[in-house]
């Protein structure tokens, strides 16, 4: 299993994903927004793209699906957790399986919040092959989504099944945010170190012009305030003695965090 990123929409810093059974050739795109660059990609590698996996109904994640059906043919399946979803063909649910070519198998996580109907996509490949999570709008790189469609109970609830992920497995999220959710997590906890190394990185890739993806679940573990409301330096800067109110503060603050 390889995993090719796409780069789109600059002005969002959104990421697409393809996810490819070296094998067969056969792949999987996640939330396709410019099919323009998915068709040049397919087309430099000679993979052939069977599915769609769409983690929610946001025009920047989902607004690529009827364009890209159309350009591959209606043999390409289009998933999601929500009939808002452009163009969908198979609406899935949590702990769907989906297979791509022989050696790929991709798990179907619910985690409403962002959305109610937001899926994050936990893909495994042949023995010896780390696993990979595509997690949209719903974690980021030391951060987490808006809670437009949900609250700080829901969130909780979707990063407890992702931080139960196998800790080596490599976190795909859907925009490049990761050094304005390192400068908040410093201001959150300023004596954690893994933040500050990871900022300090980050702001040099990111200098360059290169991805900061992916992390891993281990590294959110260490970083991510919001993976990470649970933890008492987390929940002494909240105010909070519990992992939702404190969940709730960190949203609210982020959302008004200038750096």
């Amino acid at each position: 299993m390889r995993v090719e990123i796409v780069p789109a929409l600059e002005i969002l810093d959104n990421y697409m994903y393809l996810i490819i059974d070296e094998e067969t050739r056969e792949c999987a795109v996640v939330d396709p927004v410019i099919p323009k660059k998915i068709m040049a990609a397919l087309k430099k590698d000679n993979l052939k793209l069977t599915r769609i996996l769409t983690t929610h109904h946001h025009w920047d994640h989902a607004g690529g699906n009827k364009e890209l059906l159309k350009l591959i043919g209606p043999n390409l399946q289009v998933h999601g957790g929500d009939d808002r979803v452009e163009a969908l063909t198979k609406q899935v649910h949590h702990n769907d399986e989906l297979k791509v070519g022989n050696g790929v198998t991709v798990k179907c996580l619910h985690t409403p919040c962002h959305t109610t109907g937001h899926i994050c996509f936990y893909a495994t490949g042949p023995p010896g092959t780390e696993p990979a999570v595509f997690t949209g709008d719903t974690l980021f790189t030391a951060g987490c989504g808006y809670f437009f469609e949900g609250d700080a109970k829901d969130m909780c609830k979707a990063v407890d099944i992702l931080s139960n992920l196998p800790q080596n497995t490599r976190v795909y999220p859907g925009h490049e945010y990761a050094v304005n959710n390192l400068k908040y997590a410093q201001h959150v906890e300023p004596d954690n170190q893994d933040i500050k190394k990871k900022k300090k990185w980050a702001e040099g890739e990111r200098q360059k012009e290169r991805p900061t993806i992916p992390t891993t679940i281990s590294e959110e573990m260490m970083l991510n305030p919001f993976m990470r409301v649970k933890v008492d330096s987390v929940q002494r800067h909240a105010g909070k003695s519990d992992p939702i109110n404190t969940m709730a503060f960190l949203r609210n603050e982020k959302n008004n965090f200038k750096g």
